[in-house]
């Protein structure tokens, strides 16, 4: 009982994030009902259709848990200061609960724990009332980003066809603004994201849209527009995929992904040579001024590209992301995960 509302108080009024094994029991036992059921999707649109009640239902799973938490802990009481049958005992703990009155005894000790406990179970509702608010709030504000996204990036989102729309358009050096504004969103969806962990399930209103695929985009964007497209250094660029990889990294660590902080600019990327000659060449042909010297281009994107590319792709798998180029397109790159391990 006390822990189901110390899970309440970390999940509804902590402004931080905190370990609850409420939340991480009920949310993983909830996605293992709706990875069986994923199972049956053919195609992209149903997997998404089956997994987009997943983060309300765990919401309501969880707020049932705790009241049959607090149920069964005040029945327990009931039991030992009335000394009653179990029956009644649970009869009167849910009416309290609840606030029925159908049951009640006229005791001071007895009328103590139905006061006690009506105020927890309304408290609880009240709490979840106003959360609900919260979270839907810090939604639109992820989606409005997403999805203006897709203007610049297409659908799927591609760090090569933004690259090429703004060469089109003239406007590479306008991609400065992109950094400045992705910065910011990157530093709002880790503190969203981690204060507030279901939000991280929630889905986009579209199939083909994500924040952790639009995330990737706008990092491969910069990663590219550093390593191998010519034209003058924006350091706000840096900055943009800094407070990226720095926000991917808190989130996994949140759900407790495993990766190295301390990497080295040579280590091993998900992304291979061919990959990056192609969007080379493609780039290229499209007419964007690139840099020389390929060999040096290719060290100095996978030397950014490292910093974030285990976190982004656990993160896109943790989700189910829909398909977008060098994101969700590697899954069998990394072992399955499941959320045994959600911390709220």
């Amino acid at each position: 009982m006390v822990a189901a509302a110390l899970s309440a108080v970390r999940t509804f009024v902590l402004p931080r994030s905190a370990a609850d094994i409420f939340s991480r029991s009920v949310f993983g036992l909830v996605r293992l009902c709706f990875d069986l059921h994923k199972r049956r999707a053919r195609t992209y649109e149903e997997l998404d259709r089956s997994m987009e009640l997943y983060a309300p239902l765990s919401l309501v799973a969880l707020l049932s848990t705790w009241l049959l938490c607090i149920l069964l802990g005040y029945m327990a009481m009931f039991w030992a200061v009335v000394n009653c049958s179990i029956y009644q005992a649970f009869k009167i703990s849910g009416s309290s609960l609840f606030t029925l009155g159908i049951a009640s005894y006229d005791f001071f000790p007895a009328t103590l724990l139905t006061f006690t406990e009506a105020m927890l179970g309304l408290l609880l509702v009240a709490l979840l009332i106003s959360y609900l608010p919260t979270i839907y709030t810090s939604f639109a504000r992820r989606e409005t980003a997403v999805t203006l996204l897709e203007t610049h990036a297409g659908a799927p989102p591609s760090s090569i066809e933004t690259i090429k729309r703004y060469h089109r358009i003239g406007g590479l050096e306008q991609l400065h603004e992109v950094w400045k504004t992705w910065e910011i969103w990157f530093v709002e969806i880790e503190e969203s994201h981690t204060s507030l962990g279901s939000l991280s399930f929630f889905r986009s209103p579209q199939p083909q849209r994500s924040w952790i695929t639009a995330a990737g985009t706008v990092l491969d964007t910069a990663a590219l527009v550093n390593a191998a497209v010519d034209i003058p250094h924006d350091p706000q660029a840096d900055l943009c995929i800094r407070a990226g990889y720095l926000s991917l990294r808190y989130i996994a660590h949140f759900f407790n992904i495993s990766f190295d902080p301390n990497l080295a600019p040579t280590d091993p990327i998900s992304i291979t040579r061919k990959e990056f000659d192609l969007a080379y060449n493609e780039l290229s042909a499209a007419g964007v001024p690139m840099k020389t010297d390929r060999e040096q281009a290719w060290r100095d994107f996978a030397g950014w590209r490292v910093n974030y590319d285990k976190a982004l792709l656990a993160l896109a798998e943790l989700t189910v992301a829909p398909r977008a180029p060098w994101v969700s397109d590697r899954f069998l790159l990394h072992p399955p995960r499941t959320l045994a391990r959600y911390r709220r």
